[in-house]
């Protein structure tokens, strides 16, 4: 079988980001080799530098250079409430609206078993420690309002109440099958205000 060439490599490589199929790829590539070799190279050294030093914070989850990230390291943060998001771009459209501020909790992904994703693969083990700390009263389940978000809220729900803590769920003020990451701040912003028991 024929190896790829450099530009096929390429195309294959920038296919791999949302929403990016072929077409796109491919333009984006001659664009870059033919308008913007210096810029082409800023990516590349940013994906390295990136890989290298973003890790995982050791509380929340959510990728951060230091050990811990500076939401965990605020003082001025409220740790009794604990949020739980399926990704940082959730944990970042939630900072966006200014409504809350307790901890966070990144699960990094949503519970899927016909993709084969289970309680091991979102770090369930690491939430319920997390949650179960002694500190945290109230766990904000803000997972997406898809069946993937609602099965992962349930199934954390369920996980946590057992274990004496009160949990709460963003209220529907988000549309039914948005995600989070592209629903406006406003909105987000009334959810979490109007949050409900689960």
């Amino acid at each position: 079988m024929k190896s790829l060439s450099s530009l096929e490599q390429m195309i294959e490589a920038l296919r791999r980001l949302p929403g990016v199929g072929p077409k796109s790829a491919t333009r984006m590539a001659y664009h870059l080799l033919q308008h913007d070799r210096e810029g082409a190279q800023m990516i590349g050294q940013a994906m390295i530098n990136g890989l290298n030093m973003i890790h995982n914070c050791g509380s929340c989850n959510t990728f951060t250079e230091n050990t811990l990230c500076d939401t965990c390291q605020d003082s001025e943060r409220d740790t009794s409430l604990l949020c739980v998001v399926e990704s940082p771009s959730d944990q970042l459209m939630i900072e966006q609206t200014m409504t809350y501020k307790g901890l966070y909790f990144v699960l990094m992904g949503r519970l899927s078993p016909l993709d084969g994703v289970g309680p091991q693969d979102i770090h369930l083990d690491k939430l319920i420690r997390r949650a179960t700390d002694g500190v945290v009263k109230e766990v904000v389940l803000a997972t997406n309002f898809n069946n993937e978000g609602e099965a992962t809220a349930h199934y954390i729900s369920e996980t946590l109440k057992v274990r004496g803590l009160h949990v709460s769920r963003l209220a529907r003020g988000v549309p039914v099958g948005g995600e989070l990451e592209y629903v406006d701040p406003g909105t987000i912003a009334r959810a979490m205000l109007d949050r409900r028991n689960t």
